[in-house]
């Protein structure tokens, strides 16, 4: 049977928000009266820890960033400016879901169209005229409906590259990288679409 945890899973919440605001296990480990190694053994490895602590750090600078810039604006133009913001998530979320649907549904007419091919006479194709027609009409829905997704990414190609790169991320597992790449693109794309504005 294992032994009881020294922390209280509130204890164990703010220490890990202090790991990954940048305070290192050691110094931690020291407040909490646990060890460095129970630590880690808690939230991963070192270079998952710190990875993480690096893209917090990231994310708040770039809130502070964007905070200032609405404080910048007069009073009358933040709301204006908040209102944008929301539209600009939702833009790119109902895109996100468009793509993830459309590709859903290429794979589905895809594989319909596989069907269709087993049943053409190999040695005489044109005597299955209609399993070649059935075939083609599901090949173009499925090609039509992979559009919106093939677009974004196209569109994000440079930032799905870069996070494909070997940038440290090898390490994560594919939900993860995934759940990443997804954010890379869905950054890329808000910033292609107030660049068009």
């Amino acid at each position: 049977m294992a032994r009881p945890s020294k922390l209280t899973p509130e204890q164990w919440e703010d220490l890990h928000k202090r790991l990954l605001a940048g305070e290192t296990a050691r110094a931690l480990g020291r407040i909490f009266g646990v060890s460095e190694t129970a630590i880690r053994k808690k939230f991963g490895a070192n270079q998952s820890v710190s990875l993480q602590s690096s893209q917090v750090r990231t994310v708040a600078e770039k809130l502070a960033e964007s905070s200032a810039a609405l404080e910048s604006l007069p009073i009358a133009q933040r709301q204006v400016a908040v209102d944008l913001a929301s539209k600009l998530r939702n833009i790119s979320a109902s895109l996100a879901s468009a793509a993830e649907l459309g590709a859903a549904t290429a794979h589905r007419l895809n594989a319909l169209a596989n069907t269709e091919v087993s049943k053409v006479d190999d040695a005489q194709p044109l005597r299955s005229i209609d399993a070649l027609k059935g075939v083609g009409v599901l090949t173009k829905l499925a090609n039509d409906s992979a559009h919106v997704a093939l677009n974004l990414l196209n569109a994000n190609k440079g930032a799905a590259e870069k996070a494909n790169a070997d940038d440290g991320l090898g390490e994560i597992g594919a939900t993860e990288r995934a759940a990443r790449v997804a954010q890379i693109m869905a950054a890329a794309q808000r910033r292609k679409e107030s660049a068009e504005q």
